[in-house]
């Protein structure tokens, strides 16, 4: 896959506005044979905002382009398509792509690509680059390497031709080949051609991303091989994380190798990432040296920040659960913003935004499930516990013991924070207010541990502990529907 433009995304343009240079527009192409024939995939993509709108229907408005591709060898014209692409209807722009595929021998080409906006008249773009074609029947081949923005199973019935639809799953191009801070995964589509002719034994295929800033030398990253069966045709999706991947320029790269390692076959796509916040120090981020204005917590509120702080209180140490304490108490909404960024960089530092998000829906359903009216429901026992350790795998909850306040008791199969199994929490209610719930007892390691849990949760029947110490006593006598602690044994 060839892009002939790599866009630039760092600007936005409000709704129906007009584009100031042009309509903003991703064209890349990729080669492929078929049937012992070669073509030319063309992908396009229009990026909504930068295109104008024209009414469609009574609430509903539609972008208007016209693509003329033109195949040149030399000066002659081989193969020319003009065509009209419409936007789907909208209320707000929208990008939209497109996909061709062009039939053509094998031979050297320059491809010619202008796309002009119907509805901002003098509007358009224009792209050029050569390529060459040189698939050969039963020789071994591999087709250029296509990007993917996204890829889904075709659901039944799909036209074959949809232009997006290919091998029995429906593809979205990449625009550019340029991969932002947020994206964490390369998703990739690619043919390799008559192993059974050309080898004719297993084979060894190798995928890695190579440096491209290290010019002198080959330096592989995130290898990936795998042995083949031959057949006429492989065709397959594949991907490669790129979350721990720097800053930097890169080659995409396939190769196909022989039993003895003998390399037989290679193609390659350049692509350029950008990480920032990959290798981000808590000084930089504190030091305010970045900037913080574009990021989530950029657009946050004080009360939005207060409230996203107190939600991971318990996910920090005390040392820093005393400091937020305290950029609380200050009003210093830099400082929150600075801390909030920071912890969540490192949870995900391509994508900070995604993991705060996640966790705050679960924060907020939390804090609606546990709120007792005096402080948010993550603030609680049960509240800080979900947060801390995530759901339990089963809950017993007990409201009509005659000699027990209302209590649940929580438990975890598997408990990775601590490295133990078959950890349990037992809450009560002893003031018998709406979800007033306190922690008892966990056997959970830096958690509550009362050895006299049950005798606690039976005060009310004191003359009843097994035994006779009344003051180290930790087991009551058994009694009609008094179970805390056979449930509590049960898991």
């Amino acid at each position: 896959m060839k892009n002939l433009i790599l866009l630039l995304f760092c600007f936005a343009i409000p709704a129906f506005s007009q584009a100031q240079d042009g309509i903003d527009a991703g064209i890349s192409y990729a080669t492929f044979q078929s049937q012992g024939e070669s073509y030319v995939e063309v992908y396009l993509t229009v990026l909504g905002p930068s295109a104008g709108l024209a009414p469609s229907t009574d609430s509903t408005m539609q972008a208007k382009v016209e693509v003329v591709i033109l195949f040149k060898q030399g000066e002659n014209i081989v193969k020319f398509d003009k065509y009209l692409l419409n936007g789907p209807p909208t209320k707000t722009p929208i990008d939209f792509v497109d996909v061709k595929r062009y039939a053509l021998p094998n031979g050297d080409y320059q491809i010619e690509v202008s796309v002009e906006d119907l509805v901002q008249v003098g509007k358009a773009r224009r792209f050029a680059e050569s390529f060459s074609l040189k698939y050969e029947k039963d020789k071994l081949g591999i087709s250029d390497i296509e990007l993917l923005s996204s890829v889904k199973n075709a659901p039944p019935g799909t036209p074959p031709a949809n232009p997006m639809f290919k091998n029995n799953f429906i593809f979205e191009p990449m625009p550019t080949n340029f991969y932002q801070k947020n994206d964490e995964l390369m998703l990739f589509y690619f043919e390799v051609y008559n192993t059974d002719q050309a080898i004719g034994e297993p084979f060894l295929q190798s995928i890695f991303i190579d440096n491209a800033d290290t010019k002198d030398r080959e330096e592989k990253i995130s290898v990936l091989h795998k042995r083949k069966n031959t057949e006429p045709v492989i065709a397959g999706v594949h991907k490669v994380d790129i979350k721990e991947l720097p800053t930097g320029n890169y080659n995409l790269v396939i190769e196909i190798s022989n039993k003895n390692r003998q390399l037989l076959a290679k193609k390659s796509i350049p692509f350029q990432r950008s990480n920032p916040y990959l290798k981000l120090s808590e000084e930089a981020i504190s030091s305010g040296k970045v900037e913080l204005g574009d990021e989530f917590v950029g657009k946050l509120s004080e009360s939005e920040l207060v409230y996203s702080l107190k939600a991971i209180l318990m996910q920090v140490d005390r040392a820093d659960g005393e400091h937020v304490k305290s950029i609380i108490a200050q009003h210093n909404e830099n400082a929150m913003r600075l801390y909030l960024f920071g912890y969540w960089i490192k949870e995900n530092h391509n994508n900070p935004a995604a993991a705060y998000d996640a966790y705050m829906n679960v924060a907020r359903q939390v804090d609606q499930s546990f709120s007792n009216g005096f402080r948010h429901g993550f603030e609680t026992d049960r509240g800080y516990v979900f947060l801390k350790y995530g759901a339990p795998n089963n809950t017993v909850f007990e409201e009509n013991d005659p000699s027990a306040p209302p209590y649940e008791i929580w438990f975890y199969n598997q408990f990775p924070k601590t490295g133990q199994n078959n950890v349990k929490f037992v809450f009560y209610n002893p003031k018998l207010i709406t979800n007033g719930h306190v922690l008892l007892h966990s056997n959970a390691r830096g958690e509550t541990n009362n050895p006299q849990w049950e005798v606690e949760l039976y005060r009310n029947a004191p003359n009843e502990i097994n035994g006779n110490d009344y003051i180290q006593g930790t087991q009551m006598q058994s009694n009609t529907g008094r179970h805390a602690k056979q449930l509590y044994d049960s898991f």
